[in-house]
């Protein structure tokens, strides 16, 4: 029997697609398993070009932004950016809010100047910036950010203005998400692990006028413009996770687009939040302005039961609810795959739990 898990990734992903590679695995377009294709048949270029194309219909991804697929996950986008975006020593801005933006900022650190625009550690990383806290700096290369923080459950309620300078964001946990406008970005990268497959794809967005630009020495398969004019096959990618990243692409606009997906994904969060709010033995961190759509952590106000919490839970099909061991207590992650029914599993849990333990 499946449960319901709330894992922050690799991910739930939707049942239906999971059962249509189940079906193709062994034998997929003439006798073989897809993970036996050639990344170079026409079969599989036409899955490629497909997932591309579906991936640009969803996102209203402008023509002059290049679409990659890459490997690494998000974590070589840490290096690939100042790489590809900077010269070495350049100065580059970053939002700190937490985890994510940290780790990202650590690695960029190598390559270029990096200038903290924003630090949220007053707050204990539970609130963003506001856009006119923002110190940002006409002369960067550019500012980057990370949208929504897996692990503290902050989101950014606004996009935020940098004018001439590109914006780069780390969406690995947010995208697809929501309808966005990718036209106020310079470049957008998000392994897909969440919300759009299994791990080892990394989707990278970046405008076409940013592309050219890595700095001599550059591995080629971290060059933007070298992976565009290969169609992401400079090397043999990773040809299951793109078919199935194919899938969910298909699925996303069969259930209806990025507007249906807002609409599920908004009821979940705050069907979720309600049962927090609600309740003074379960806490969320977060400012109320900022809180995450796709990780939801919380406290109980009892700390002394999280392990009782968290084993019946796991015994009543609701999975991976743990938080981050940097934080601990639990964490929700109700990514687009995770239905409703298991969002309104947890609230009855949760409100049974605290009857028994309150």
């Amino acid at each position: 029997m499946r449960v319901f898990n709330f894992s922050a990734g690799p991910a739930v992903l939707p049942l239906p697609v999971l059962e249509q590679a189940r079906d193709e695995l062994l034998e997929w377009q003439g006798g073989m398993s897809v993970m036996e294709v050639s990344h170079r048949s026409k079969g599989f270029i036409a899955v490629a070009e497909q997932a591309e194309s579906d991936l640009r219909e969803l996102l209203a991804i402008p023509a002059t932004y290049k679409v990659l697929f890459m490997q690494g996950g998000a974590t070589a986008q840490f290096s690939a950016v100042p790489l590809n975006l900077a010269a070495a020593g350049a100065p580059a801005d970053y939002l700190d809010t937490g985890h994510w933006s940290q780790r990202t900022m650590t690695e960029a650190r190598r390559f270029v100047s990096v200038r903290v625009a924003a630090e949220e550690s007053a707050s204990n990383y539970t609130t963003v910036p506001e856009q006119v806290a923002l110190k940002l700096s006409p002369d960067a290369a550019y500012v980057h950010y990370t949208p929504n923080e897996t692990i503290g459950g902050v989101e950014f309620p606004y996009i935020p203005e940098t004018g001439k300078v590109p914006l780069v964001a780390d969406m690995s946990s947010s995208i697809l998400s929501r309808p966005l406008d990718v036209s106020r970005f310079g470049l957008i990268y998000a392994g897909a692990q969440k919300n759009i497959g299994p791990s080892g794809i990394t989707v990278v967005i970046v405008r076409e006028d940013l592309t050219g630009r890595a700095r001599p020495g550059t591995p080629m398969v971290f060059d933007y413009r070298a992976m565009a004019e290969s169609g992401s096959m400079l090397n043999t990618p990773p040809t299951f996770g793109w078919y199935f990243a194919g899938l969910v692409l298909r699925w996303l606009k069969h259930e209806g687009g990025l507007a249906a997906m807002e609409r599920r994904n908004r009821a979940k969060a705050e069907a979720l939040y309600a049962a927090i709010d609600a309740s003074s033995f379960y806490s969320n961190p977060v400012a109320r302005n900022c809180r995450s759509w796709m990780n939801v952590p919380f406290r109980l106000a009892k700390p002394e039961l999280e392990k009782t919490f968290l084993a019946e839970a796991e015994a009543a099909g609701l999975a991976n609810l743990a938080g981050h061991r940097a934080v601990g207590g639990m964490r929700a992650s109700i990514y687009n795959a995770m239905p409703a029914e298991g969002v309104a599993a947890l609230v009855d849990f949760m409100r049974e739990f605290e009857r028994r333990y309150g």
